[in-house]
């Protein structure tokens, strides 16, 4: 008989957790949910409300908009996933943006913010059947998950991977900008003191520098498929 799981994919910036856990959670019929997103969001927010600029954060005051700011998910047919929604809003697309990528380490590195969103998250998950993404799935939000991925790849390949994908939504960006922000995101992702970027113990290391989309896919897949039926 199957069991229904747990999988935590956590990862660095740019290497297509998001893309695979999308697809993964597709594949076996389980619920998708991008923390990254959530986090956008929130960043978003926060540049909307002049909180958080190239010349300042006003920490202290996010946290008193926290109960402002309504993050949630509604499932798009068309697309075959969730979007997320800010207030009501969906910002999908607005999320994603360079701008938002320079900012949203300095948010998730707010303790208020994280305790926030990872009880919104373990309350998406409480049922299992679960395909999760980000920087603390295995750490922290589900310890317990039944599998655990922990993805990287060089900083250069990452790099090249976001500014491709920027330059097909139309964005004008440099690849040394997209660069930059990556290297900068991962040495605040892995030094924050509230559930900084780290491997957990148990989980599986996917260097996926030199594989492609469907090689990436096909090998946690099995891995999926074999933890399932174990």
């Amino acid at each position: 008989m199957k069991k229904i799981i747990t999988i935590a994919i956590d990862g660095f910036s740019s290497t297509g957790k998001s893309t695979v856990a999308k697809r993964l959670a597709k594949a076996l019929g389980y619920v998708y949910v991008d923390t990254g997103a959530m986090y956008r969001a929130v960043t978003f927010y926060a540049m909307q409300n002049d909180l958080i600029s190239d010349d300042a954060f006003d920490k202290e005051g996010l946290i008193a908009h926290l109960d402002k700011v309504k993050v949630n998910f509604k499932f798009n047919e068309n697309l075959g996933f969730a979007e997320v929604y800010l207030n009501g809003t969906n910002v999908e697309q607005e999320v994603r943006n360079m701008e938002v990528s320079q900012f949203v380490s300095q948010v998730a590195t707010v303790s208020e913010v994280r305790q926030r969103l990872v009880k919104q998250q373990q309350a998406f998950g409480k049922d299992k059947g679960v395909v999760m993404d980000g920087r603390d799935i295995g750490t922290v939000v589900f310890p317990d998950a039944e599998l655990k991925l922990f993805m990287t790849a060089s900083a250069e390949k990452r790099a090249q991977r976001r500014y491709d994908e920027l330059l097909e939504r139309g964005d004008k960006v440099s690849y040394e900008a997209v660069l930059e922000n990556v290297q900068s995101r991962d040495l605040v992702d892995s030094t924050r003191k509230d559930s900084p970027l780290v491997k957990a113990e148990d989980a599986i290391r996917v260097d996926n520098s030199n594989m492609t989309l469907d090689e990436q896919f096909e090998f946690i897949l099995k891995l999926s498929e074999e933890k399932i039926s174990a």
